[in-house]
C-alpha cells in the first residue's frame, strides 16, 4: 500500500473531476482548491468570505487551472432552502460532482464550559456537522452518479482527544466522525463512493494562530505538507477504503 502522506499523483489525475471545497477562502481549504485545480480538477470554490474567495479564484485562474466556480454561502446561517438552491445549481452548471472536501471551520474561542454559550455551541455545531451533512445529503445524487466520488472531512485532534477549553468546539467536531461512519456504513453497496475523516494535526494555519497565538511555527508543517493527503483521498488512488480516521501528523497535541 502507497504512502498516503507523501502520494505523488499522477499528472492531470483530477481531470474532468468536479470538486467541492468548502472553508476554500484561506487556510488547508484554499491550499487544497489551488492543488486540485493544478491537477486538472474543476473546483467549486465555497466560503462566506467573498472577498477572499475571489482572490483565490483569481490565483487559481492566473496558474492556468480550469476555471473555477465561486459559491459564496454562510454555513452559520444556511438552510435547507440555500442548500437546496447550490445543490440545483451545481447541478445545473457541471451535471455531476466527483468529490467534496469539507474544509469549513466554526470555532470561536477557548474558554471554560462555564463561560460558554447556547448560541456558541449551537453556531459551532451547524458550521462542522449539521450544514456539512445537509450539504452532502442535498449533493448526494451527484455524487452517487459519479464514477469515483470521495467525500473527505477535516477533523480535529481535541475532537478525539478532548481537552480543558476546547468545549463546544471538541464537542461538535467529535460529531464528524460518528457522521463519517454512519455515512459509510450506509453507503457500503456503493463502490464508486467513500467519505473519510483526516485529523491535519498541528499545521501552519490561520486556525493554529487563532488558537495557539504565541507558538512558534517553525516546528510546524506548513499547509502545503498535506496537499499529497488531499489529492490521495480525493482521487482514484483511495478507492474501496471508507469510514476511516486518518490521522497526518506525529506532532504531540497541546
Amino acid at each position: 500500500m502507497n504512502d498516503w502522506k507523501n502520494y505523488a499523483a499522477p499528472a492531470d489525475v483530477f481531470r474532468d473531476r468536479v470538486i467541492l471545497v468548502t472553508g476554500a477562502a484561506q487556510g488547508l481549504g484554499e491550499t487544497a482548491a489551488k492543488a486540485l485545480a493544478q491537477q486538472g480538477a474543476t473546483v467549486i470554490l465555497l466560503d462566506r468570505n467573498e472577498k477572499k474567495l475571489g482572490k483565490v479564484y483569481d490565483g487559481i485562474e492566473a496558474a492556468g487551472g480550469p476555471l473555477p466556480a465561486e459559491a459564496p454561502l454562510d454555513f452559520s446561517t444556511a438552510g435547507e432552502v440555500e442548500i437546496g438552491r447550490l445543490a440545483v445549481l451545481i447541478d445545473n452548471e457541471f451535471g455531476r460532482l466527483d468529490g467534496i472536501l469539507h474544509a469549513a471551520n466554526g470555532f470561536t474561542h477557548l474558554s471554560p464550559l462555564a463561560n460558554q454559550t447556547l448560541d456558541e455551541w449551537t453556531e459551532m455545531f451547524r458550521v462542522n456537522v449539521a450544514v456539512p451533512f445537509a450539504l452532502t445529503r442535498a449533493l448526494f445524487p451527484l455524487l452517487a452518479q459519479s464514477p469515483d466520488a470521495a467525500v473527505l472531512v477535516l477533523g480535529e485532534t481535541h475532537a478525539l482527544a478532548p481537552k480543558a477549553f476546547w468545549g463546544g468546539y471538541s464537542v461538535s467536531k467529535i460529531g464528524q466522525k460518528n457522521w463519517v461512519e454512519i455515512a459509510a456504513d450506509e453507503w457500503d453497496n456503493l463502490p464508486n463512493l467513500r467519505i473519510n475523516l483526516l485529523i491535519p494535526g498541528p499545521i501552519q494555519s490561520p486556525f493554529r494562530l487563532a488558537t495557539h497565538p504565541a507558538e512558534s511555527k517553525d516546528g510546524l508543517p506548513s499547509a502545503e505538507r498535506l496537499v499529497p493527503a488531499f489529492l490521495h483521498w480525493l482521487g482514484p488512488e483511495s478507492r474501496g477504503r471508507s469510514g476511516e480516521v486518518l490521522y497526518f501528523s506525529d506532532i504531540v497535541m497541546n
